[in-house]
């Protein structure tokens, strides 16, 4: 990346700071561009679900993992419970979306209470794992909640081999009218389930696998405790990257806490993180991890800028910290102040290999929280920093109550945020399609058909707030 006219940049920039200047470009179509990351991660598109309990769980690490990136479990959730995580993520379809069952005799209410954990909005009712039928929110409207779903489900359900081609999927179900259809094997099981626009991403997307074929998920462990041992019931588990993740990266906890991980010769990436300089770069990749979080401050949901001073504009920050990186041979990750696709775009031209995306994706159907409706009927989610009260809570919950209270005292970060499902983008493939395009684009316009290439080819120039209020539709559902 270089700077437009070689300007000299007197201060720190974040991403609204900066713009991207396009150049003379020979390819052709958005199509041509290769999104996969070369850092041991396996994504192959550059996107990781960021470790924070209101947003990465097991539906989410499922999702993104079949489009191509990869979600960090948190570190509060117990291990029994992580293991079982990655597990049951691994033992998901590359293609098929796991489905919603009930019984022909559960009820209406049980199944409104599951509709909104997908994205495809739909229980499939099941006889014995074989389908008998389809139950969707508009089944339900004006039905008694006790009503069983014999009554409301749609009969005569039509299914979809396991074998089916993506095109032959699509068309299928576009001449019958249907938005998707269960998908069964051979011996008429339920395998899964398709939506129309399931079977466009599969041919648009590679999903990010092991070296046994199955999907990939990562894991995250604080720098207290039993470090060690935390690690250990990881690797065993499955887990395909360890995140060792505190706010204050650079500090003799990381540098201890990475030696531990290291002695027990992990095959496996080592994330470390966060940090906002090349000191703390060139620290953490002695100490041995392969790569670095950056980004102090800039999360929706963080508070530490306005309570401590301390922190970095992302932009400055990712510039600084990928330069170090790459001289070293190791790679960063871009950790907050991402809201729009062009954020994305400018992180990777920083020289990110792959960008984490937290808050953003908490308002969608995959994050774990329930859905709830606000008084205007709008739907939302729950979300907080992983620095809140609400945080600290989970993550002390086997201190006295002495010592959880005190720890009370010293919260950084909010902890209830409401944020609302986008009615355009209500999951998170729709916003992993928004960022794609724009990403794809953004590679065109730089005359780049690698992420590689795009970060050699990008020329960034700085603008004022009026550029950047400039730039900004004016209906704008950012």
């Amino acid at each position: 990346m270089r700077l437009l006219d070689g300007e000299h940049i007197a201060h720190d920039l974040t991403y609204n700071d900066v713009f991207m200047v396009p150049r003379r470009s020979a390819v052709g179509s958005r199509l041509e561009v290769d999104l996969s990351t070369g850092d041991g991660s396996g994504t192959t598109i550059p996107l990781v679900v960021a470790n924070m309990t209101a947003v990465s769980g097991r539906r989410m690490a499922e999702t993104i993992a079949r489009r191509g990136g990869i979600a960090v479990i948190p570190q509060d959730i117990p291990e029994a419970v992580v293991a079982d995580v990655i597990r049951w993520v691994k033992g998901r379809h590359l293609v098929f979306d796991t489905p919603i069952t009930l019984g022909p005799a559960d009820t209406v209410g049980e199944a409104l209470g599951l509709l909104h954990k997908r994205a495809h909005g739909a229980v499939v009712v099941v006889e014995g794992s074989r389908p008998v039928g389809v139950v969707t929110e508009a089944d339900c409207q004006g039905v008694d909640r006790f009503a069983q779903l014999r009554e409301v489900m749609s009969h005569g359900v039509h299914t979809l081999p396991e074998s089916v081609d993506p095109r032959e999927a699509f068309n299928r179900l576009h001449q019958r009218g249907h938005r998707l259809a269960p998908v069964v094997g051979e011996d008429g099981r339920l395998a899964g389930i398709l939506t129309r626009t399931g079977a466009l991403r599969t041919t648009l997307y590679d999903p990010a696998v092991d070296d046994s074929g199955r999907l990939r998920v990562a894991a995250a462990v604080g720098v207290n405790g039993d470090v060690a041992g935390k690690v250990k019931a990881l690797l065993e588990a499955g887990a395909d990257l360890l995140v060792l993740d505190t706010a204050h990266g650079h500090q003799e906890k990381m540098i201890s806490a990475l030696a531990q991980v290291r002695a027990l010769d992990p095959q496996i990436p080592i994330v470390a993180g966060n940090v906002v300089t090349a000191e703390g770069v060139r620290d953490l990749i002695e100490a041995g991890a392969d790569i670095i979080k950056v980004g102090v401050g800039p999360g929706a949901m963080c508070t530490t800028r306005m309570m401590t001073g301390v922190g970095r504009p992302q932009f400055s920050a990712v510039l600084e910290c990928a330069a170090e990186a790459r001289r070293l041979g190791r790679h960063v990750w871009a950790d907050g102040g991402v809201r729009h696709p062009r954020d994305v775009a400018l992180a990777l031209a920083a020289g990110a290999s792959n960008v984490m995306v937290g808050s953003w994706f908490a308002g969608t159907y995959e994050s774990p929280g329930d859905l709830q409706r606000a008084a205007d009927g709008r739907l939302y989610k729950e979300s907080f920093g992983m620095a809140s009260a609400r945080a600290v809570r989970l993550r002390t919950v086997e201190d006295s109550p002495f010592d959880r209270a005190r720890k009370a005292l010293f919260e950084e970060g909010i902890s209830t945020s409401r944020m609302f499902l986008d009615p355009e983008r209500p999951g998170v493939e729709d916003l992993i399609d928004s960022i794609v395009a724009g990403l794809r684009s953004s590679c065109t316009y730089a005359g780049a058909r690698t992420l590689d290439e795009f970060h050699e080819r990008t020329v960034v120039g700085v603008q004022s707030s009026s550029g950047y209020a400039e730039g900004l539709p004016l209906a704008t559902s950012w």
